[in-house]
């Protein structure tokens, strides 16, 4: 792929960084270096490289998956996809390497319906994806039965998105995806709807994590209320295959 790892992973991790979810302080630091890196040596890749080892959940994904396929930069742009998108290294992390590892990094996060789901799960079905951090690790999907419509929300606004842009409106576009849909039992994809997410911070629209405007007919991947890059066919087939074996696994 074309896009260094270290700019690959600062567009998909500055929206849950600026919403204050996770990561360091200053969020617009991530985006502007995401912007200038270009995967040069020093300054901005640098920045990135430091920023993200702050980012306590995804950070052990990627040392997990760099691990694996013997490549010894977690930021390489081929483990950076594999989390947030996926690809074929997701394929040789050990299961129970990686779950043990978690239990011992989330110690804190596993009571409750989060253990009882990890309890239960086959360990064939637990990816090094982010999907999987959403759909086990975090606590939301336990809640859907007592907390339907946050609970929903935030798990539809955390899983990485896709869809096809339909129209731009200045720092937003008209994104066509499928929203994760709740029937009191299972957690599956619903049908089409059109929302709007934004592409750019600037009023000048100048400084967008991808460098030019969407337009209608691109396909994108959308985290939380923001595009994060465009993709390609392959990519968001990798996509959609990674989370919807996660929402099988987590009951869907």
């Amino acid at each position: 792929m074309d896009t260094p790892g270290d700019v690959l992973f600062a567009r998909y991790a500055f929206p849950p960084n600026e919403l204050g979810y996770c990561g360091p302080d200053d969020p617009d630091v991530l985006l502007r270096h995401a912007t200038a890196a270009g995967g040069t040596d020093g300054g901005p890749a640098d920045e990135i490289a430091r920023r993200a080892r702050l980012f306590d959940g995804a950070w052990v994904y990627l040392e997990l998956i760099a691990a694996a396929a013997g490549i010894t930069d977690p930021l390489d742009a081929r483990v950076v996809e594999a989390y947030w998108i996926g690809n074929d290294l997701l394929d040789a992390v050990d299961p129970d390497v990686f779950l043990s590892t978690l239990r011992q990094r989330f110690a804190g996060q596993l009571g409750g319906p989060v253990a009882h789901r990890w309890r239960a799960m086959p360990h064939a079905h637990a990816l090094a994806h982010h999907s999987f951090h959403v759909f086990a690790v975090y606590p939301w999907t336990g809640l859907l039965a007592v907390r339907s419509a946050t609970a929903l929300s935030v798990l539809d606004s955390c899983r990485i998105r896709w869809g096809t842009v339909t129209g731009v409106d200045g720092a937003r576009v008209r994104v066509r995806s499928r929203p994760l849909d709740w029937d009191g039992r299972r957690l599956r994809l619903g049908a089409d709807r059109v929302e709007s997410v934004r592409w750019s911070t600037g009023p000048d629209f100048t400084d967008p994590a991808i460098r030019h405007p969407p337009a209608p007919g691109d396909l994108v991947a959308c985290h939380w209320d923001w595009v994060c890059d465009r993709l390609t066919a392959a990519q968001l087939a990798q996509l959609a295959t990674r989370t919807e074996h996660q929402l099988r696994a987590a009951g869907g």
